[in-house]
Parts: structure tokens; sequence; C-alpha cells
């Protein structure tokens, strides 16, 4: 785009997180880390940064320590042209709360807007697996002339009563806006499909300022963005939906273009990892024409002893794998699994050590856990319940942070 306007993202990042309990207990949902080195957030900044879209502020609140630091130490961007990546905690500058909401949550941040003077604003979530080019979504912003771009993804309209629902008219303007419908609105050129909000929004600065402002005063609000912003201009016949399905990355396969997860469930999280590790996979963390960014752990390359093997894994660098078997599994960097161990459609955090003759099948095993020689963990229900760990509804064990499993 020639004369590029002047764009500002803001990435919500305080969320608490409560349905990826206990991953959550002692980080930011966006700092949990996911697919062996990354964090949440980088899928999120990568997109950002692949899209020319170099200004970023990430509104933090909850438990926001790791998520702050790995945005200091790993998102450092040039300044010359006026790039950054600020980490910006809850200031209350309108008063002593907490954000009430994610649109309370931008404003109370409006002193970003205000010194940046942005020609637009992206809003977008921080905790969803996807790769996208926001410039695209930009550009079909601007040319609309409207104030408010959603972008949507088509679901299934069996399953599209789970997800905020957007109603378009064949011109791409939204009719309505609807949370949990119990009967979706099927589309114009497929009634089968609904679209469902991603969470990830673009506003004209001006509008979107004075809604933020005109939301703040009202005492029925719950200064939510899609429960109350988003609606507003709909109700203003201002806002249009962005198709998803029409965005297109450099380096996508057919298998994983337009692909994006909620992983707001520990059963959706431990399905988007296993996403990753089959052969031609759900989703590509190889595509070199649109990388996902984030801080490379030093340590030497994964090492593999005494026929210890990997396969249909995503094995990251100081992990050592002497002679256990790992299948369909992500290990994160620095950990153990000896001798004669099986760990099998499991994702395992840093610096985690399976014992001999160990089994770990179908867990997450969070930082520094230890699963003793002989243990068994994501065998027995209950027997994992028994022990004070967590089990989701699909049967998913989590281990605690510096846990231990006894044999």
């Amino acid at each position: 785009m020639r004369n590029r306007p002047n764009v500002l993202s803001i990435v919500l990042a305080g969320g608490e997180g409560k349905r990826l309990m206990p991953l959550t207990a002692d980080r930011a949902k966006p700092a949990v880390p996911f697919g062996g080195t990354y964090r949440l957030i980088d899928f999120v900044l990568s997109n950002l940064a692949n899209s020319g879209l170099t200004k970023m502020a990430v509104l933090t609140q909850y438990k926001s320590h790791s998520l702050d630091r790995h945005i200091a130490q790993t998102w450092r961007m040039s300044t010359l042209l006026g790039s950054f990546v600020a980490s910006v905690p809850a200031q209350q500058r309108t008063g002593k709360q907490w954000y009430m909401g994610s649109a309370d949550a931008i404003y109370q941040s409006l002193n970003l807007i205000t010194d940046e003077e942005p020609d637009y604003i992206v809003v977008f979530g921080a905790d969803n697996i996807y790769r996208m080019d926001v410039n695209a979504m930009l550009e079909a912003h601007i040319d609309s002339g409207l104030e408010c771009t959603v972008a949507g993804i088509r679901v299934p309209r069996s399953e599209a009563s789970a997800f905020g629902i957007i109603d378009a008219a064949d011109d791409a303007k939204i009719l309505q806006f609807l949370e949990k419908p119990a009967d979706p609105p099927g589309l114009p050129d497929s009634p089968d499909e609904s679209f469902a909000s991603m969470g990830n929004y673009i506003f004209t600065r001006k509008a979107f300022v004075e809604m933020l402002k005109a939301d703040a005063e009202d005492p029925d609000s719950k200064h939510d963005m899609g429960g109350n912003v988003v609606p507003f201009f709909v109700n203003k016949g201002q806002a249009q939906v962005y198709d998803f399905t029409k965005n297109d990355v450099p380096g996508s396969t057919d298998k994983d273009r337009n692909y994006w997860r909620d992983v707001g469930t520990i059963d959706a999280y431990h399905a988007a990892h296993m996403d990753l590790v089959s052969v031609d996979p759900e989703f590509n963390l190889y595509n070199r024409h649109w990388p996902i960014f984030t801080q490379q752990y030093q340590a030497p390359g994964a090492k593999f002893t005494l026929r210890g093997t990997a396969e249909d894994s995503i094995v990251s660098a100081g992990c050592i794998i002497s002679g256990g078997d790992v299948d369909r599994s992500v290990l994160s960097p620095n950990v153990v699994v000896d001798k004669w161990a099986k760990v099998e459609e499991s994702v395992i955090f840093s610096g985690a050590r399976v014992g001999r003759n160990a089994v770990v099948r179908r867990a997450i095993l969070d930082k520094g856990v230890h699963v003793e020689d002989g243990a068994e963990v994501g065998v027995n229900r209950d027997a994992d319940l028994a022990r004070g760990f967590h089990v989701s509804d699909s049967g998913i064990t989590v281990v605690s942070k510096n846990g231990s499993v006894n044999a």
C-alpha cells in the first residue's frame, strides 16, 4: 500500500485463562508454552510483524511476570522506523480499579492511542493458534469506508452455537452479532456454515475512541469488545465481516490454509499440539515464508542414545532421549526420557524428566515435572485423580509445575 497509514496494534493479553488451569496457575494464558519452544503470544505478534504492522502494545494484567519477561527478552524491534513491542500493565489511569473488560482495558490505556495518533487501530487477542496476513484485513477495512471490521472464520452451522456468531449480508455488512445463538444463521453462499468471530478487530480511530468513551460512561455495559463495542457499530450500520478464508498467507499448504484454533481449554490445547506432529501437519510450523518468531533456547541439539526413538514428534534443543520411545508428542527444551520409558500423545514442558520404565500417555507435564522410574501417568484416570492431578473431559492428565509422579 502506498502512503501507508499509521496503524497501532493493541494485543489483549490480560485474560486469566481459568479454563486452562492448572497451566495458568503460575502464568498468564498468553505466556503458556506451545509447540515446544513458543509461547501462545508469539503467534499474534508474529502475524503482526510479518504483516509489517510493527507498532504493538500488549495489554497485560493477570500474573504477567513471565509474559512481560518473554516480551522484553524476545520482541525487540528496531527503533529506526518507529517500531516497538511494548508490554503495558494495568495503569489505573481512570481510577483505582483493574480492567473491567476487554473494552475497558483499552479505555484505561487511551494514552497509547493519544500518543501514537494512529489512523487505524488493530485489536487482536493473544492466545489463538493461526497464521494471518493482517495487512490484507486492514486493506479490506480501508476499502470499505466503514468504522469496524471483524474477522470471521467459517464453522459448521451444527457447531456454531459454541461461538460468537456474525450474521452478515451478501456485501459483508454485519446485520447481527449473536453470542452463542441456539439457531445460528447460515451464510448467504453456504447455508450449512456460519461466521464465528475470531476476536480480531480493526477500527477507524476517531469512531473507536468516541465509542470507548461512551461505553465507559454506560453503567449497564460489561465493557466487552464482542458484547458491547462490536454491537454498537453493527447497530450504526458501520461494521463488516472479513472472511478469513480469503486470507492468503505465503507458504501455506492446502492442508493448513485458514487454520485457526482457540486453545482455551486443556482438550483444545492438547488437540492443537496433535495437529503439529503428523507427516503432513494440520498446522505447519516449518513455513519459512511466514515464520513464527520466538526466543530460541540456548542449548545443544537433541540427543538420541541407546536406541532412543522419536516418531511423528517435535523434540526441542537440549532434550536427551536415552533409550526411551517418544510417539506423537511435543517435547520442550531440556526434557530427558530415560531407558525403556514410553511417551505417547503427550506435551512435555522444559526441564521435565521421565524415568526408566515410566509411561506417559495423553498427558501434559508442566515445567520441571519428574516422573519417577516405573511410574505411570495418563494410563488410569481414577489413579490420576486420586493423586490430585487434573484430568480433562476427554481424559488428558495435567501434572502441575515442578510436580512429581510417584511409582
